[in-house]
C-alpha cells in the first residue's frame, strides 16, 4: 500500500474532517496489528476522494429477540445496491434496481413427467416420458415483481436437504426459534460485514440487518463505541462507523463496536466511567468526601457573604454621618451668610 503524505482532508463526521496524513498514519498502524489477517483494510482514489475498504466487527449486544426472514430456500436475496461495492457507485438509499431480461438458449433441458401408476420410471437412457423439445423459444428470467412464486419440485438430495435444515435452525452459529423465527444473538458475539468510509451508521445498520434477514428496522438500533473502561459512545447518524473504528485503534481488548437497541442504552461518559468498576462502599466513601467539600465551601461562602455584609453596613452608616456633617456645614454656611448681611446693614 502507498502510505505517501497528503494534505487534503476526510471527512469522519458532521463539520469534522481529518488530514489524510494522520488517517493514513492511522490506517498504516491498523494494517500492521492485522497484518497476514482478512481484516486489513485498504485504500483507494475515486473521483479525488479518499475511500478506505474492509470488514468491520461488529458485536451482538442485543437484550432482546429480533424477528427474522422465512425466506423460500430457492430465493436469492441480494443486499440493496450501496457505495460499499468496491466495483459500483450505486447509493444504499436506492429502493431498486431495474433487471434486465435474459434469455436462456435454445437448447433446453425438459421435465420428466410423474409416471403413470404401475409404470416403471425410465432408465437412464430410456426416452419415454420426455417432452418435445420447443424450437425457438426464448423465456424471460422471473423476478421478484411477478406475482407469485412456483416452488420447484424437489430435487435435492438428502445430504443437501440436512443441510438446509442445519442453516435454517442456526445463523452465525446463533441458534432461534424456527416456528417463531425469533432468535438473541449471544452478548459480546462477533459478526463483521464489508463497508467502506463513505457508509454512515445508518447504511452500516442497514447492511448488517439485511446480511441476516432481520426484519427489525434499523431505527431501533445504534452503533455504540464501548470501552474497556465502560464509557460508551454512541454513533451519530451522520458518523462513519469505519473511519471512528481506525481512530480508535486496532485493537478490540481496547474498544469494541456494539450493536445495541437505542432504548436500552445509554451514554457513559469519560469522566462517569472512571466509577463504574468501584465497589459500592468505595463509592460511598467518595460521595461522602464529596458531601464534607461542598459543605466546606458553603460555609467558606457564607463567611465571605457576612463580612461583606458588615462592609456594607459600615459604609452606609459612614454614609448617613457624611450626610449629616454635610447639611449640618450647609446650615453653618447659610448662617454666615445671614450675619454677614446683616453686619453691612448696619454698617451703612
Amino acid at each position: 500500500m502507498d502510505y505517501s503524505h497528503q494534505t487534503s482532508l476526510v471527512p469522519c463526521g458532521q463539520d469534522k474532517y481529518i488530514s489524510k496524513n494522520e488517517l493514513l498514519l492511522h490506517l498504516k498502524t491498523y494494517n500492521l496489528y492485522y497484518e497476514g489477517q482478512n481484516l486489513q483494510l485498504r485504500h483507494r482514489e475515486e473521483e479525488d476522494e479518499f475511500i478506505v475498504e474492509g470488514l468491520l466487527n461488529i458485536s451482538w449486544g442485543l437484550r432482546r429477540p429480533i424477528r427474522l426472514q422465512m425466506q423460500d430456500d430457492n430465493e436469492r436475496i441480494r443486499p440493496p445496491p450501496s457505495s460499499s461495492s468496491w466495483h459500483s457507485g450505486c447509493n444504499l438509499g436506492a429502493q431498486g434496481t431495474t433487471l434486465k431480461p435474459l434469455t436462456v438458449p435454445n437448447v433446453q433441458i425438459s421435465e420428466v413427467d410423474a409416471p403413470p401408476e404401475g409404470d416403471q420410471m425410465p432408465g437412464p437412457t430410456d426416452t419415454r416420458g420426455l417432452k418435445p423439445l420447443q424450437e425457438d423459444t426464448p423465456q424471460l428470467m422471473r423476478t421478484r415483481s411477478d406475482v407469485g412464486v412456483r416452488r420447484r419440485g424437489n430435487v435435492r438430495t438428502p445430504s443437501d436437504q440436512r443441510r438446509i435444515r442445519r442453516h435454517r435452525f442456526s445463523i452465525n452459529g446463533h441458534f432461534y426459534n424456527h416456528k417463531t423465527s425469533v432468535f438473541t444473538p449471544a452478548y459480546g458475539s462477533v459478526t463483521n460485514v464489508r463497508i467502506n468510509s463513505t457508509m454512515t451508521t445508518p447504511q452500516v445498520l442497514k447492511l448488517l440487518l439485511n446480511k441476516f434477514k432481520i426484519e427489525n428496522s434499523a431505527e431501533e438500533f445504534a452503533l455504540y463505541v464501548v470501552h474497556t473502561s465502560g464509557e460508551k459512545q454512541k454513533l451519530k447518524a451522520t458518523d462513519y462507523p469505519l473511519i471512528a473504528r481506525i481512530l480508535q485503534g486496532p485493537c478490540e481488548q481496547v474498544s469494541k463496536v456494539f450493536l445495541m437497541e437505542k432504548d436500552q442504552v445509554e451514554e457513559v461518559t469519560y469522566d462517569v466511567a472512571q466509577y463504574i468498576k468501584f465497589e459500592m462502599p468505595v463509592l460511598k466513601s467518595f460521595i461522602q468526601k464529596l458531601q464534607e467539600e461542598e459543605d466546606r465551601e458553603v460555609k467558606k461562602l457564607m463567611r465571605k457573604n457576612d463580612s461583606w455584609a458588615s462592609v456594607q453596613l459600615i459604609q452606609s452608616e459612614e454614609g448617613d454621618r457624611c450626610l449629616d456633617l454635610g447639611a449640618w456645614l450647609w446650615r453653618l454656611t447659610k448662617q454666615h451668610q445671614q450675619l454677614l448681611r446683616v453686619g453691612v446693614s448696619e454698617s451703612s
